[in-house]
């Protein structure tokens, strides 16, 4: 087998989240002898131009909606096995297109990290950010208000898993079908009348769990102060959750990583890989009739001209 074809091959396994010593296995299949685990390595850094090239990409247009999260992955640091969070942003524009935006790499998902991370979206061009949804943290809703100037969504699957191990076994669906009446109205006013109101039948007999209503009003349903046709999309994490567990069936085939840079291929090419598939998509994720609208440029977020 030609060497160019080897390598491809190599490398759309890796990727794929196959073992080192499956690809052994695979190569000696072919009829080759074989390949060591610095073989594989090798092959594969051939892609980390690609991947560099699409990860620092200037970012073009409004981008209304962007969605947060992270997950952690083990990598070796000074001798040590160390837990490290990888975060991902993703992102709907103004064409109702949906990419992913960027990923970081860092030791937690303190405010400077996100900060950090936010500023070199921005830097590359990312604006007209209206929304931002993600898992409560405090430094992350710091880095939105900082940076991106957005209002922030908190997730409402996170909250009510929250939520619900304050209910007890015995009231859990109670509270959830309770709670659910708030997620069931037409307006953002309904909306947080019915949460007031639930919070207020709770708190006789559940205090804390109507103290979290409280404090988590406003940010739980940030998303109804947005068109209706997107909040399906816009409630929670959701959107990216099978993008997540595309990213964990695969790096848990790795176990630990030698180093960052490993990392950064890996789920780099996962990354890629899932943009791509958007890209070829027929259907937009959003109408461009319904999202246009909601871009800062003028000449996207006109009204239409009403029929003479």
């Amino acid at each position: 087998m030609a060497e160019k074809a080897l390598t491809a091959v190599i490398q759309e396994a890796y990727v794929q989240g196959i073992s080192t010593r499956s690809v052994d296995d695979l190569v000696k299949a072919m009829g080759m002898t074989g390949i060591s685990k610095s073989q594989v390595s090798r092959r594969c850094a051939e892609i980390d131009g690609k991947i560099a090239t699409f990860l620092e990409r200037p970012i073009e247009g409004d981008w209304p909606y962007v969605w947060l999260d992270a997950t952690y992955v083990k990598v070796r640091q000074d001798g040590r096995i160390v837990s490290v969070a990888v975060t991902i942003a993703v992102g709907a524009n103004t064409a109702g297109r949906r990419e992913v935006l960027g990923m970081a790499i860092g030791p937690s998902e303190a405010e400077t990290f996100w900060t950090d991370f936010l500023r070199k979206l921005a830097r590359r061009g990312l604006r007209g950010v209206k929304l931002v949804v993600s898992d409560a943290h405090e430094g992350l809703k710091a880095a939105i208000d900082k940076v991106l100037n957005a209002t922030w969504q908190r997730c409402r699957v996170h909250f009510m898993r929250n939520v619900l191990a304050h209910a007890g076994k015995q009231g859990r669906r109670v509270v959830s079908a309770f709670i659910g009446t708030a997620f069931a109205q037409e307006t953002a006013t309904a909306a947080h009348a019915q949460w007031r109101q639930v919070a207020d039948q709770l708190r006789p007999r559940a205090h804390k769990l109507a103290d979290l209503m409280d404090e988590a009003e406003m940010d739980v349903l940030a998303y109804m102060d947005f068109p209706q046709p997107h909040r399906t999309k816009l409630h929670s994490t959701n959107p990216i959750e099978r993008l997540n567990g595309e990213i964990k069936r695969r790096t848990e085939v790795v176990g630990i990583f030698p180093n960052e840079a490993a990392i950064t291929r890996l789920i780099g090419a996962i990354l890629l890989e899932q943009n791509d598939e958007w890209a070829v998509q027929r259907s937009r994720y959003m109408t461009l009739e319904s999202v246009a609208p909601l871009g800062d440029d003028p000449l996207t977020s006109l009204p239409p001209v009403a029929a003479a």
